[in-house]
């Protein structure tokens, strides 16, 4: 599961024309799943997401979490996230989940959010055409990936 993170100072996303989600201060979350993703992996996702400290203290430090400044998500699903661009020109979404799955594991991941302490969490259309508009703050970005995090926690034993 990959999360696109993306430190806003607001963001909201339309389908056909009219604003279905949005937040203030927060994140825009760009959320890819892949095949053999698990419901763990979106709790352990989701607390990751809520806990990093990538909002500025006083002093002008990354050093708060999205839950210590009080901030907000908006989570667009993403399948392109998924894409392997390794051969040729154009990319191969053969490892993004099938729909029906990767949505369970989305709304799974929207959820473990809210569990986490995260006030506000506003969400796009699965699968719908949509348009994201974003006031990045920084700008922030910063991609995080199950498979990654868990092959270096796994090294780290």
């Amino acid at each position: 599961m990959r999360a696109l993170l993306q430190r806003v100072r607001r963001a909201s996303v339309s389908v056909d024309g009219g604003v279905i989600g949005e937040v203030g201060q927060g994140y825009l979350i760009l959320l890819g799943v892949r095949q053999g993703d698990t419901k763990e992996e979106a709790r352990f996702l989701a607390q990751k997401t809520a806990e990093l400290r990538v909002f500025e203290d006083a002093e002008g430090k990354m050093n708060l979490s999205l839950l210590d400044v009080g901030g907000g998500a908006l989570v667009v699903s993403q399948f392109t996230l998924c894409a392997d661009c390794r051969k040729g020109r154009r990319p191969a979404f053969i490892n993004a989940e099938k729909p029906p799955l990767a949505e369970e594991l989305y709304l799974d991941y929207v959820s473990f959010l809210k569990e986490a302490g995260v006030g506000r969490v506003d969400t796009g259309k699965f699968g719908a055409e949509m348009l994201v508009s974003i006031e990045n703050d920084g700008p922030v970005t910063i991609l995080l990936d199950t498979d990654e995090i868990m092959k270096h926690r796994e090294a780290a034993k």
